[in-house]
């Protein structure tokens, strides 16, 4: 069962909501996947029940085709957001995770080429593990952050928030001029090159600057 948290393992008393993605953030992730940027930012759910804890191990579906990995920067709201700007965006954030926007790659692929919405590959259970939070108060520069993924030792992806298209504040703003995002409520916020298929059995090492590092593994 699933329970925002902080990195001490407190419980953060806020409900377990939705959660509100941004594709095409990072350009370096566009251009591995051969696709092309649009004046209009690409925003798509996970429901709740995607959520789970990334530590100390989480599952991925079996016989659906590969899993593969993104890491994104993750934002933890804490109070309603409709139609925000940029100031009131700033005061509704609890604080920073890291979250793997878990993604059915060859289902998405089928779904895009029938022109079908794609939220079987991105929503299903569990498609969101999901680190503990740090208290924005605790983070100076969070459009200064450097982050990365290791899968069994060897250095899968790496990326600092400066190189977002859209920053985290404008990207939450940008959301809730279409989506209400209420308390508990989680933002993610991207993902740089370096997207690959996971496999059962794999160790990964998550970092977010100089605030955590977390071991986990893939199981079925």
């Amino acid at each position: 069962m699933y329970q925002h948290l902080t990195m001490a393992n407190v419980d953060i008393a806020l409900p377990v909501g939705k959660v509100v993605c941004i594709g095409q953030n990072y350009q370096d992730h566009i251009a591995e996947m051969q696709s092309t940027t649009a004046p209009e930012a690409l925003f798509f759910i996970k429901p709740a029940t995607a959520l789970v804890p990334l530590a100390p191990q989480f599952s991925i579906p079996q016989q659906q085709g590969e899993v593969h990995n993104e890491l994104e920067i993750a934002v933890l709201i804490k109070s309603r957001l409709c139609k925000a700007d940029y100031a009131t965006v700033n005061d509704a954030i609890w604080g920073y995770g890291l979250a793997l926007d878990l993604t059915l790659r060859q289902v998405q692929a089928k779904l895009k080429q029938q022109g079908r919405p794609w939220e079987i590959a991105k929503g299903f259970d569990g498609a969101c593990p999901l680190s503990g939070f740090v208290p924005k108060n605790q983070v100076q520069h969070p459009q200064q952050l450097d982050f990365s993924l290791s899968v069994n030792q060897q250095l899968r992806q790496q990326g600092n928030s400066a190189n977002m298209i859209r920053g985290i504040n404008q990207l939450i703003s940008e959301m809730s001029q279409h989506f209400t995002l209420l308390p508990g409520d989680v933002v993610l916020t991207g993902t740089p090159a370096g997207v690959g298929p996971l496999q059962e059995g794999d160790v990964l090492t998550l970092e977010l600057a100089d605030f955590f590092s977390i071991t986990t593994q893939v199981t079925a």
